[in-house]
Order: C-alpha cells, then sequence, then structure tokens
C-alpha cells in the first residue's frame, strides 16, 4: 500500500499498490494488493460494478437504492492477462485494471476510451469522525459534459461545479444553493458523441467535483462507506438512463388522476373553505382532479389525527368530494408530538420504535407540533408499524399522501446530530450513514401502508427527501421555491435533471411557494408545468391573504389558465403512454436535447428545450413581457403546436410568444392521441379517441397505450399498446397500426386529424375499402379530418 503523508486533520492518504493475486468466481473477478480488493462484478454487457476494500475485507453488501427485480445477464465475458494490465471484457465493453496501481481504463469493444482513472481509487482515515473517506478521481475528456445528481438547482451542464448530497431543507433556495432535499448520486459523462453514466452507491455525504479543482480530473468521494460504483455504458444517454433505472427500478403506474391537476395551499381550512375551493373549480369549469389538506386538518399536527373543529367529519367531506371527481391527498410528516395521551406516541414509545441519540436517550427535537420525537424508519419493524397508520386515512377516503420535513427537518438544529443511531436493517449505524435514506425510508413505509389499504386502486405519494430508486414507490416536487422567474427557469432545469436521474415523476410548485407571483409569471409557469409529470400549484399562508388558484389574478389570466390546464387534460393519452414507456423501459419521460441529439454539440448546453416523451418539444417563457423567443430545434422536422407551421431542425428559430402560447413543437410523423375535454378524469367514460397525425416523408413510429387507469389489473394483461407507423410520400399519405388488445375502451371510433399534407387528397381508403373524402373532411390549413373504427389497422389516402 503506497500512502502519500499529509498533515490533513483526516490523515494520510492511501493509494493501492501493484496486484499480487487474482481470482474468478462466475461473474466477478477480484484483485489483490497489499491491503487493498479489488471486486470487479459483471452485471451486464454494458453494466460493471466496482467495489473496493481499502484494508483487505469488504463492508456488508447491502443497498436501499437497488431494485429486487435487478437480473445479472451478462451474455459473454472473460479475461485476459497482458504485461501491463488485465483486461475484463464482455460483447460491448473493454476494462483494464492495471498491474501496479489498479487504475482502471474503459474503452468500447473497438477500444476507443470511454472513462478512464486519473489517480483513480484512493482514501484516508476520517480521525475525528470514524471510518475512511472513500476517493475516486476520473480523467476529463476532451470536451466532456456532466448531467444528472438529481435536483441541483444550476446549469443543466455539471462541468465545472462541485456538489454534495446531504440531504437539506433548503427553504426558500437559489440558483446554486447546494444541497438540497434529495440524494441522488448518478451522474452521466458525454463526450466525443458517447455516453456513460456512474452510479456511486453510498448514503453517506457525497461529493462530485466535475472539474472545479482541477480542470482535467472529475471526482466523487464519500465521508464513510464504500467505494462501490456502477459504470453504465450507453452509448446514448437514453440508453444509460433506461439501464440505470434497471439498476433502481421502475415504478408502477399511477392512477390516471394523478396526472391530471393538482390544487394545495397552506392551508386550505375548515371544510367549508375546501368546499368552496371545489365549488369554485366545477363552476369556473377549470379541469382538476387533487386537493391537498397541509398541516391544520390535522389535530395539534398530531399525524394521523383530524382538527374535530375543522373537519368534524373527514369521511363525509371526502365523499362528498369524490362526487364531484375530486380525490383528497393528506399531508404526513416524520415527527411525532410527545404527548402521554397520544395513540401513535404511545405505540412508539412502547415499541422503541423512535430513534435514540448515542447515549440512549430519545432524539426529541421541536417541529410543528411542537416536541417531537422520530420514528426509525431504517427498522423493517418500524416501517411495517408505520404503513399499519395508514389503515385509518384509506378508510377515510383519502388517496394519497404528501410526506414533508422528511431531510429530516428539525427547527433550530436544522436536522439530526450524526450521533443518532439507526438500525440501518440489522447493521445498527450513526445518522452519518443513515442521513440520505431517512425520507427515503419513510416514504417507501408510507407507499407499502397506502398500497396495502387502498387495494384493488392505485395510491399516490409524493415525497420532498429520497435517496436514489424512489421512483419505485414516490412522486417528489422540487421543494419550497420563491416566486421569481429565476425559479421558473429552475423549475425546469430541476425537473429535467431529476427525470434523468431516474425520477421522472416530478413538478414543481406552481408559482412559487413564497411570495406572491402576478399573473403573468403564474400563467408562464401553468404553462411550464402542463409539461411536467406533476402538475401542482403550491403557496405558502401570509399576512395579505393573497391566494394562488387558478382564476386569483383576473378574467384575462383566468382564460389562458383554463386553455392550458383543459391542455393538459386532452394530451392525457400521450403523458399516460409515457409514463407507461417510463414504467416499462426505464425511458426519462422529460428528456434534455443532449439526451436526444447527443452528437449535436449544440444541444449541450441548452436548458430552455426539452422534449416531453418521444413527440412533444417545449421550450418555456422564462422572461417578464417577453414577446419573442429563440428556440433550438434538433435534426428533423417540425410542426408548431398552434399553426402547424413547419420547420427543419439543427438550428435555432424565432417563435412569437403571445400569453396565450408556449413555444410547443411536435415531431414530423408523430401520432399524438388526445382526449376530448373534460373536467376530471373519471367524469365521463371516453366516447372517442382522437389521433392527431403530423405529416412527415420519413418513416415514424409512434405508441398508444391504455388500461382502466386505475387498479392493477394492467399487471395481469388487462391493457392494450397499440402501435403506429407512418410512411408517407409527397403524392400518398400512408399509416399503419399493429396493436395487442386486452382491455376493451369505452369509444369505438377514432377522430384522425391528418396536419400538413403537401397534396389535396380525394380518396380515403380504411383497410382496403376506398370511402370518398366530403368537402366537410378537408379543412384548412392542408388538414384532414375523418372517422374510423377504433380496430382499423392500415389507412392511406391520395
Amino acid at each position: 500500500m503506497q500512502v502519500e503523508t499529509s498533515s490533513s486533520k483526516y490523515g494520510a492518504k492511501h493509494y493501492p499498490d501493484g496486484i499480487r493475486d487474482w481470482k474468478k468466481e462466475g461473474n466477478y473477478f477480484c484483485f489483490y494488493t497489499t491491503e487493498t480488493i479489488l471486486e470487479i462484478r459483471v452485471i451486464a454487457d454494458k453494466i460493471i460494478r466496482f467495489r473496493y476494500a481499502a484494508e483487505g475485507s469488504f463492508q456488508r453488501d447491502f443497498s436501499y437504492a437497488t431494485s429486487d427485480t435487478l437480473e445479472e445477464s451478462p451474455i459473454a465475458f472473460g479475461i485476459k492477462e497482458w504485461e501491463e494490465t488485465f483486461e475484463i471484457y464482455t460483447d460491448e465493453l473493454k476494462v483494464f485494471i492495471a498491474r501496479d496501481n489498479l487504475r482502471i481504463t474503459i474503452s468500447d469493444k473497438e477500444g476507443k476510451v470511454i472513462n478512464q482513472d486519473e489517480m483513480g481509487y484512493h482514501w484516508q482515515h476520517y480521525l475525528l469522525k470514524g471510518g475512511k473517506i472513500q476517493y475516486c478521481s476520473k480523467l476529463v475528456q476532451e470536451g466532456e459534459c456532466f448531467y444528472g445528481l438529481g435536483d441541483k438547482p444550476t446549469e443543466l451542464n455539471l462541468r465545472g461545479k462541485r456538489l454534495e448530497n446531504y440531504g437539506t431543507d433548503a427553504y426558500g433556495y437559489q440558483k446554486d444553493t447546494d444541497p438540497l432535499y434529495r440524494n441522488i448520486p448518478f451522474y452521466y459523462g458525454l463526450h466525443h458523441g458517447v455516453g456513460y453514466g456512474i452510479f456511486f452507491d453510498n448514503t453517506f455525504r457525497t461529493i462530485f467535483d466535475f472539474g472545479k479543482e482541477r480542470e482535467d480530473a472529475c471526482s466523487f468521494w464519500a465521508r464513510g462507506g464504500e467505494m462501490n460504483y456502477y459504470f453504465i455504458y450507453g452509448p446514448d444517454l437514453l440508453e444509460v438512463a433506461e439501464s440505470y433505472t434497471k439498476i433502481t427500478g421502475t415504478p408502477e403506474l399511477p392512477p390516471l388522476w394523478a396526472l391530471g391537476y393538482h390544487q394545495c395551499r397552506w392551508s386550505y381550512y375548515p371544510d367549508t373553505r375546501v368546499k368552496e375551493i371545489a365549488k369554485e373549480f366545477r363552476k369556473r369549469k377549470i379541469p382538476c382532479d387533487v386537493i391537498y389538506l397541509d398541516i391544520d386538518y390535522m389535530d395539534g399536527f398530531r399525524c394521523f389525527t383530524w382538527n374535530k373543529e375543522w373537519f368534524p367529519d373527514p369521511a363525509g367531506l371526502i365523499k362528498e368530494l369524490a362526487a364531484e371527481g375530486f380525490k383528497v391527498v393528506v399531508i404526513i410528516d416524520p415527527g411525532i408530538k410527545v404527548d402521554t395521551d397520544y395513540a401513535v406516541y404511545q405505540e412508539g414509545i412502547k415499541n422503541n420504535y423512535f430513534c435514540k441519540r448515542a447515549d440512549g436517550a430519545l432524539m426529541e427535537g421541536d417541529v410543528w407540533p411542537g416536541k417531537c420525537v422520530f420514528p426509525d424508519y431504517t427498522n423493517p419493524e418500524v416501517r411495517e408499524w408505520w404503513s399499519s397508520l395508514f389503515k385509518s386515512l384509506a378508510e377515510t377516503g383519502v388517496r394519497g399522501v404528501w410526506n414533508d420535513m422528511n431531510e429530516p427537518a428539525v427547527f433550530e438544529m436544522g436536522s439530526f446530530p450524526e450521533d443518532v443511531r439507526h438500525d440501518y436493517d440489522g447493521e445498527e449505524v450513526s445518522h452519518r450513514k443513515a442521513h440520505n435514506v431517512y425520507g427515503h425510508l419513510m416514504s417507501k413505509a408510507t407507499a407499502a401502508g397506502m398500497k396495502k389499504y387502498l387495494m384493488p386502486n392505485r395510491s399516490f405519494l409524493i415525497t420532498r427527501s429520497c435517496y436514489a430508486g424512489a421512483q419505485r414507490w414516490s412522486s417528489v416536487w422540487t421543494g419550497d421555491n420563491v416566486s421569481s422567474w429565476e425559479h421558473l427557469w429552475l423549475a425546469s432545469v430541476q425537473c429535467q435533471r431529476l427525470a434523468v436521474s431516474g425520477i421522472s415523476f416530478t413538478g414543481s410548485d406552481i408559482g412559487g411557494f413564497i411570495g406572491e407571483p402576478d399573473g403573468e409569471l403564474y400563467t408562464r409557469w401553468i404553462q411550464l408545468a402542463v409539461f411536467h409529470p406533476l402538475m401542482r400549484t403550491h403557496s405558502a399562508s401570509n399576512e395579505t391573504g393573497f391566494n394562488q388558484e387558478p382564476w386569483s389574478f383576473g378574467p384575462e389570466y383566468e382564460k389562458v389558465v383554463t386553455k392550458f390546464i383543459t391542455l393538459r387534460y386532452k394530451l392525457l393519452p400521450y403523458l399516460y403512454t409515457t409514463f407507461w414507456q417510463y414504467a416499462t423501459h426505464g425511458t426519462p419521460m422529460l428528456r434534455p436535447l443532449a439526451f436526444v441529439a447527443q452528437t449535436d454539440v449544440a444541444t449541450h448546453n441548452c436548458s430552455h428545450e426539452f422534449m416531453f416523451g418521444d413527440s412533444l418539444l417545449i421550450s418555456h417563457v422564462s422572461e417578464k413581457g417577453m414577446q419573442e423567443k429563440a428556440v433550438y430545434l434538433p435534426a428533423g422536422n417540425w410542426y408548431y403546436f398552434w399553426n402547424d407551421q413547419k420547420y427543419a431542425g439543427a438550428k435555432e428559430i424565432k417563435v412569437k410568444t403571445p400569453l396565450d402560447e408556449i413555444p410547443l413543437f411536435v415531431k414530423a410523423g408523430a401520432v399524438l392521441p388526445e382526449f376530448p375535454e373534460m373536467q376530471y378524469t373519471q367524469q365521463t367514460p371516453v366516447t372517442e379517441m382522437l389521433l392527431h397525425v403530423y405529416f412527415d416523408d420519413t418513416e415514424v413510429k409512434s405508441v398508444l397505450y391504455e388500461d382502466a387507469g386505475d387498479h392493477y389489473g394492467y399487471k395481469n394483461g388487462q391493457y392494450n399498446v397499440i402501435r403506429f407507423k407512418q410512411r408517407s410520400t409527397a403524392q400518398q399519405f400512408y399509416l399503419k397500426k399493429q396493436f395487442y388488445i386486452n382491455y376493451e375502451t369505452s369509444y369505438k371510433n377514432h377522430r384522425i386529424i391528418v396536419h400538413g399534407l403537401p397534396f389535396k387528397p380525394t380518396t380515403l381508403v380504411v383497410d382496403g375499402q376506398a370511402i370518398a373524402l366530403l368537402p366537410e373532411n378537408l379543412l384548412a390549413d392542408n388538414t384532414v379530418s375523418f372517422v374510423v373504427p377504433r380496430n382499423f389497422e392500415e389507412i392511406s389516402m391520395k
């Protein structure tokens, strides 16, 4: 073992020396130096796990991030010995391990370097707090860009940044505030058109340096635990994203109503006020599916209770709201009030379920109820107990839960002291190791309880803090943001970053949680949020009594806001299909342009433009009074959604931005499904599904997924997958459909609207049967509209 002398209070830095022995067992390869062991595990042809034991013994191989369904599936792999290196190979990669110092070089099968150690793995004793600080440094390749790391509120490309993961209640955070709420130690590298990812599965405080300290080095390290990371090869960035989600897990499908519009405020009370809000939505014909109850619905902020004065009949209230098409989501925090007359506190004390300090005293801290204690969610017995507490809420009719304050946040203290002890599924650790998974495991237990007691219906969960893999059970939002134009831009960047970090089901507090937006800012935020998987307005109480409902800013803005929330509901078939792609393959719902056009260097720093799913490109209006905006379009042809004007991509264009429009483009060749207008997702059965088809003379594939929108029948095959292929020419339009059908929809017909035809058709042929086109079928702007049976297979027009 080579040792570097250091006067640092952390002790000397240690580096591995030469390899003395090695062995292979199945898909494991172990390399031994004087003290260090390197274990390389071939997970798949494009996924390699690297794990280091600093002083000859590994820690427990345990993770709260990885999916139980992860299967190791390498097709072919082996090892070769060379004079200076060992080479582990798969069908896609070559991993070279230097004999003299364990440094790693990873190339593709042609030998092109993808990722390369700089100093590689090294460590030092953490003399102040115990354990070891685990380091790894990589060379920055020419022109390399970096993405990922969850909710960081900074430029999309992380080159030149240093960032850390240590879940923090960052109230009123600003651009470049760090750390924030979530802890996602996963990043992407992109250089020379080749993408890869590194997932550093370590729950201690982790730090990532993307060339800030030294321009030619990218480093990541943790103040404890083990150096344990997965290398994921693309070469496409979207492939990396899918592989990362294969490791950390995919979500179940949410109920369709959870993709509708959510209205929240701190706080709606009493029950008569909640009813007024619901009534106002229906009266004004503004679509909405969800109303939230913040902490004031509880009795003295005691979780799992109701304020009997303000909510004397919660079941009756929820039933009344349900009759109008509203679902109710309630907040639950981790802090349990110290109160000997409070059943939840009594149970927790009796069974030793609450966190303790190092000397055995209860971990106590002030939160909303006053003095509180906190469940140890790292204990599986506590998680099971916590799950059981949701029975009463589910029986009352609550359909979703909002986990807040779970970084964990504690007034005055900020968070738990590091000496707090945790079970950690039998390991017994300090809070240093458990901090970044505290909220993660709270939400896991919450989700398990709601799922159990709401069966056969699907539940909904939203959490503020989490670790990698939380997408398996929860959505997130970007936290306590501010009513400002900068925060509108941050909302777009943060949601894109979270999506490519495995957590697509995300959104921001529309209009800002802190402060009061004007009508223009709120309207522009609504327009962006239409294209975020989670669409929720949320705002704080304030002395002026300002409300942040869609009608709060006057008729001019209400009209535009209503138009866009209505558009959200019309696009639900497309949004739900995109969620199905995410749940099935791990494909991010939101895709930065660098992830769909990575060989185009002009996209590498684009943050205003992003794709939602396969076919929609959005560029939100991010400045007050903006009347025109420059938009970068990737290669290909694009239709402007509002007027069908066609643009060629791989360049920047300019579009007008009146208040009632947002730059929105549809990929040429796409089939875009739409619902008719509705006020909530279960209002009436859909009688006709619209298919907007955008003409292009290249072959383009689209997909539509359908199921009941609730319950779990889809897991037993009760769903439809309809695949479209448009293959048209300048003289003929042609659309072919293939499908798996095992779910009976309420509609029998499609209204097909073909946009951008380069010719005026006279004949429509549906499954071989010619049908004359009438004048009413021929709309303006080269658009044709007609109705066909749902089970059609081929359509052509000449």
